[in-house]
Order: structure tokens, then C-alpha cells, then sequence
């Protein structure tokens, strides 16, 4: 966005508390800015705000924590009837290493955007 007219004659106030100015002002320093105006307009122009809701995120953990739960009973089971291989086991985990995997970079994708 690019402000054409210069003249800011409206003035905006809020209060913040001390450890909200102080966070503001560590964010200033990151940013390298030094004037706290220009960097509350900037931020209250161009800023966002992110939301989320992470319950579909939960229900999706709840469930690969039942999958890990049957295949390690699974495996326990094959194990004393000694019909499944070790090989078979470690493929097993293997899979269920690559769902968290996909379902970790799920979630990091969530915070990003």
C-alpha cells in the first residue's frame, strides 16, 4: 500500500502494559527500526494476524497415536507367534515414522501461512 498524501493529522492512541511496550520494543530492535510510529503504522497497515484452530491438527494426533498403539500390538502379537520378521517390524515403524513425519510438516505448514 502506498501513501501518497504525507499529511497525518489523525492522530491514534492505545495503551499497552510495560511487558507489551517492551516486546514491542524488542520487535523494533529485530526489525531494525528506531522510530516506534513508523513501526506501529507499519505493523497496523501491512501486519497480520494469524488464527488458528488446531483441533482438526488434534483429532488427526489422537488417531496416528491409535495407529502407533495397534501396530506396536500388532508387532508384539507377531512377535510371540514368531510370524512376522524383523524386517517386517522395522518396515512397519518405518511407515508410521514417515506419517509423523508428514504430519509434523503439516503443522508447520499451518503456522507459516
Amino acid at each position: 500500500m502506498i501513501m501518497v498524501n504525507r499529511n497525518r493529522d489523525i492522530q491514534l492512541k492505545f495503551r499497552v502494559t510495560s511487558e507489551e511496550k517492551n516486546f514491542i520494543d524488542l520487535k523494533m530492535k529485530e526489525a531494525n527500526i528506531i522510530n516506534r510510529e513508523a513501526y506501529l503504522r507499519k505493523m497496523a497497515i501491512d501486519g497480520t494476524i494469524l488464527t488458528s484452530n488446531f483441533e482438526e491438527t488434534k483429532q488427526l494426533t489422537f488417531e496416528l497415536n491409535k495407529i502407533g498403539t495397534n501396530i506396536n500390538q500388532i508387532a508384539h502379537l507377531a512377535n510371540i507367534n514368531s510370524e512376522i520378521t524383523n524386517e517386517d517390524i522395522l518396515e512397519i515403524k518405518e511407515m508410521l515414522k514417515q506419517i509423523w513425519q508428514l504430519q509434523r510438516s503439516g503443522l508447520s505448514s499451518k503456522r507459516s501461512t
